[in-house]
């Protein structure tokens, strides 16, 4: 996909472009292991940039975005027009967002449910559109941080009604660190105007890949990838046990391998682990339990753990109702031992079981070739 040679030319925005403005074009593959979620092509020029960028997640949708720069680089305004899976960017579309900059606010009016809605929005300098799995307004920021020439520099984005302050950090001349307020930091490889060439949030939570490429044919790709989705990146599951009376529920997201190394790969060894993905593990027991030393009443309890090559460590949690990244380790019930086994077979999407034994119960979780399980007898 990298070297498909270009078959498009945004020639009706180019004749837009003033005189004396100067064009950077550039495209992005976006991977989550071997599945690409995202592509998208854009154009840069001194007062805007427009883009076509095709999203597979959950379903596919296919947008064009043109962005005019303010005089300090921020949205001055933004037009995202949608068109269907079905004929891609041959159609008009519909506008289904925009933003404009309206004195010290930016007005906003999004089409959702066949009815447009409209809000204000907080206003900072050389803000930027945040928008999920799409990577241009990152090198927007990078542009910027490339100018500042400065160790660290806090961005703005616009998220839905609120602001959000990313930040980018300088670590050599060839690379840059970004952190999101709440997923963890991206490395980010980029060339002397801040241009992205490669970007890796493999240690937040998307653990997203981003590679710069050749011109696109986007045209082609929105045939190709439009009956295509990928689905839920990381789908919410709930699933119920019962063994000799006692009833069990457990609710995860679920990630998918995507070809992925998983525990000591994606999932490091030694460090906490949410379980999942998403929303934290939820684990509830009708009856009392013991595992080993640890008394755990019935109720319900999130679940953690610290997987390692040898075995590990799951933690029982009291709090509950949180998200995945919220772990408050003084909330812990306790914490068990986990043994760890292999199996022939791969399980592709992450699964959490509970299974009667002899003793009494079984947790396990299972992803690729890999089973980290602890008992427990019921009480």
């Amino acid at each position: 996909m990298r070297h498909l040679v270009l078959a498009i030319l945004l020639s009706s925005f180019m004749m837009a472009c003033g005189p004396t403005d100067t064009t950077d074009e550039g495209a992005f593959v976006t991977m989550l292991g071997n599945d690409t979620l995202a592509v998208e092509q854009f154009v840069k020029t001194d007062s805007a940039i427009t883009s076509r960028v095709i999203l597979r997640s959950p379903e596919v949708q296919i947008s064009t975005y043109i962005l005019h720069f303010d005089e300090q680089g921020g949205v001055e305004s933004m037009v995202q027009t949608a068109h269907s899976p079905v004929n891609g960017f041959s159609e008009d579309g519909v506008t289904v967002r925009s933003i404009m900059k309206e004195g010290d606010s930016l007005g906003v009016r999004i089409l959702r449910d066949e009815e447009y809605i409209t809000y204000r929005a907080p206003f900072e300098d050389r803000v930027l559109p945040f928008i999920d799995m799409v990577h241009w307004p990152y090198e927007l920021a990078f542009n910027k941080a490339a100018e500042a020439d400065q160790d660290t520099i806090i961005q703005p984005f616009l998220s839905g009604n609120r602001i959000l302050d990313f930040t980018i950090a300088q670590i050599d001349e060839d690379s840059m660190t970004i952190r999101h307020p709440f997923r963890g930091v991206m490395g980010v490889q980029v060339d002397s105007d801040g241009d992205i060439e490669h970007l890796d949030a493999s240690l937040t939570t998307r653990k997203l890949k981003v590679y710069r490429t050749d011109a696109l044919d986007m045209d082609a790709l929105a045939n190709r990838f439009g009956n295509r989705p990928v689905g839920e990146l990381s789908g919410a599951v709930s699933a119920k046990f019962s063994i000799n009376g006692t009833d069990f529920t457990v609710e995860f997201g679920s990630p998918q391998k995507r070809g992925r190394e998983l525990f000591g790969g994606i999932v490091p060894y030694g460090e906490v682990w949410r379980t999942g993905a998403n929303r934290a593990t939820h684990f509830s027991t009708s009856s009392d339990l013991r595992f080993g030393d640890l008394e755990v009443p019935a109720g319900e309890y999130t679940l953690f753990s610290i997987p390692e090559a040898d075995g590990g460590t799951l933690i029982i949690n009291n709090e509950t109702g949180q998200n995945g990244n919220s772990y408050d380790e003084s909330q812990d019930l306790g914490r068990v031992l986990m043994e760890v086994s292999t199996k022939d077979e791969v399980t592709e999407v992450f699964t959490i079981t509970v299974d009667e034994t002899d003793e009494g119960g079984r947790i396990n979780l299972i992803w690729g070739d890999t089973i980290y399980s602890s008992d427990f007898v019921i009480e």
